[in-house]
């Protein structure tokens, strides 16, 4: 289980995971716009940094990902994260107040699981 702060045991992403390419998706909407999304995982324990004038890369020992604005406040969520680990970046998002499409995807692009909230 998480703690308060979102942080898990979940085993880390390793050299095979990376090269694999991106393996999670979601649509965020609510309240909070790009960089306030950033500053959520940041306050969590994650790391962050910009990668461009509105997007930023955040980043734990199990998730890499990259948050986009997209129309109407939306922000997209793409990247890398442990599967048994999707739950936990439910909890995460839920607790930021954001609404969301969450989808993880097996290395052949089929779908395994998607996460709705609001």
């Amino acid at each position: 289980m998480p703690d308060a702060d979102g942080r898990d045991d979940h085993p880390g992403l390793d050299h095979t995971s990376l090269e694999a390419g991106n393996n999670v998706y979601a649509t965020l909407h609510g309240p909070l716009r790009t960089a306030a999304v950033a500053e959520g995982f940041e306050r969590s324990g994650w790391t962050s940094r910009s990668s461009s004038w509105h997007g930023y890369e955040v980043e734990t020992g199990w998730c890499q990902i990259e948050l986009d604005p997209i129309e109407q406040g939306a922000t997209l969520l793409h990247g890398i994260i442990v599967p048994e680990a999707l739950d936990t970046l439910a909890s995460l998002l839920t607790g930021f107040g954001l609404g969301f499409t969450l989808e993880l995807y097996d290395d052949e692009g089929g779908l395994l699981r998607e996460l709705r909230s609001r």
